[in-house]
C-alpha cells in the first residue's frame, strides 16, 4: 500500500504566497503598463529636444526621465486595480480569470494596492516637481487620478454614460500623459505639448471601444452602456473607426504649420505610416464588428495597441537629433 502524501504547512504557505504575489502583479496588469510608461519617457524626450527652454538638462534630466517614467507605470496601475474592484461582477462574466474573480486577491488588497500605488505615483510627481521647480507635472498626475477615479467609481461611474466613457480614458490616458512627459523638460504652457497631446487623445477616443466590444455581455448585463452596448457592435464601429485615422493628419499639418519642431520628414513618416496602420484596424474593425465581440484580445485591439505603442516611440525619434545618435557612439 503506498503511503498518501500531504504538504507540510510551510508548503502550503510559501504555494500561497508565490500564488498571491503573482495575483498582485496579474492585478497590475503590466503588459498595460508599457503605453503609459512610453508615453511619458517619449513626451519628456521630445520637450528636451524640442524648440524651447529646458527646466533641467543633462543627468538632472535622465533623473526625472526615470521618476516620470516609473510614475505614469504606478499610476496606471492603481487605475487598473481601481477598474477591476467596481467591474468584479462584471468581470466574473467577461473576464473569470482575474485575480478577484478567482479568488487570489481580496477586494481588501487590492484596495490596498491600488491605494499604495497611486500614492507612490504622485509621490514620484511631487518630487519631479520639486527637481524641475515646475508644479505641472504634479498637477497633470493629480487630474489624471481624478479622471481614473470618475471612470470607474460611482456616482460618476463614467464608464456607464457612453461617449463620455472615452472621453474620460481619453485625457488622461493620451492628452495629459503627453502633457505630463512633457513637463519633465519644459513648462507646460506650451502649443506644441498640448497638440501633440490632442492627436493622443483623438486617437483613444475611438481605440477605447475596441475593447468594449469583447466586454458587451457583461456590460449589458450590470447596465454599462459603452458605445457597442448602446448602439450595436455596427453602428459602434463606425462612430470610432474615423478617430483611428483622422487624428494622424493632425502630424503633418502641425509639421506644416511649424506647430510641431521636430525633423519634419520624421513627422510626416510618422504621420503616413499612423495614417495606414490606423486605416487597417478601422477595416478590421467595419469589415466585421460582430467578430469583436466574440474574444478578448481581437487582432483589431492588439493592433490598436501596437499603433499606440509605435506612436511614442516614433514620436521621439521625430525630436532627438541626427547628431546625437554619432555622439552617443563616439562617447
Amino acid at each position: 500500500m503506498s503511503a498518501t502524501y500531504f504538504p507540510s504547512d510551510e508548503i502550503v504557505a510559501r504555494y500561497r504566497g508565490q500564488r498571491a504575489l503573482i495575483g498582485y502583479v496579474r492585478l497590475a496588469r503590466p503588459f498595460t503598463l508599457i503605453p503609459p510608461m512610453l508615453g511619458m519617457a517619449s513626451g519628456g524626450i521630445v520637450a528636451y529636444f524640442a524648440a524651447g527652454s529646458r527646466l533641467v538638462s543633462g543627468n538632472d534630466f535622465l533623473v526625472v526621465l526615470l521618476l516620470g517614467t516609473l510614475a505614469a507605470g504606478l499610476l496606471n496601475a492603481a487605475s487598473n486595480a481601481i477598474n477591476q474592484i467596481f467591474d468584479l461582477d462584471i468581470d466574473r462574466i467577461n473576464k473569470a480569470d482575474r485575480p478577484l474573480c478567482t479568488g487570489d486577491v481580496s477586494t481588501l488588497g487590492a484596495g490596498i494596492s491600488a491605494a499604495f500605488t497611486a500614492a507612490c505615483a504622485l509621490i514620484l510627481a511631487a518630487v519631479v516637481s520639486m527637481l524641475t521647480e515646475h508644479w505641472g507635472t504634479l498637477a497633470l498626475f493629480v487630474a489624471a487620478g481624478a479622471f481614473s477615479a470618475a471612470y470607474s467609481i460611482p456616482p460618476l461611474r463614467m464608464k456607464s454614460r457612453g461617449w463620455w466613457a472615452n472621453i474620460t480614458v481619453a485625457i488622461p490616458r493620451g492628452t495629459l500623459l503627453k502633457v505630463a512627459g512633457w513637463s519633465l523638460a519644459q513648462s507646460i504652457l506650451s502649443v506644441e505639448a498640448w497638440f501633440i497631446g490632442a492627436i493622443m487623445g483623438l486617437f483613444l477616443i475611438g481605440a477605447t471601444t475596441t475593447k468594449d466590444f469583447a466586454d458587451v455581455r457583461g456590460d449589458a448585463a450590470y447596465g454599462v452602456r459603452t458605445l457597442p452596448v448602446v448602439h450595436g457592435p455596427k453602428k459602434a464601429a463606425r462612430f470610432v473607426a474615423p478617430f483611428l485615422v483622422l487624428p494622424f493628419l493632425l502630424i503633418p499639418l502641425g509639421a506644416w504649420l511649424h506647430v510641431l519642431t521636430g525633423h519634419t520628414i520624421d513627422l510626416l513618416m510618422l504621420g503616413l505610416v499612423s495614417l495606414l496602420w490606423g486605416g487597417h484596424i478601422a477595416a478590421r474593425i467595419l469589415d466585421d464588428p460582430e467578430a469583436l465581440t466574440q474574444t478578448e484580445n481581437h487582432p483589431a485591439w492588439r493592433h490598436m495597441y501596437y499603433l499606440m505603442i509605435f506612436l511614442q516611440i516614433g514620436f521621439a525619434f521625430a525630436y532627438i537629433p541626427y547628431g546625437f545618435y554619432g555622439g552617443l557612439f563616439r562617447g
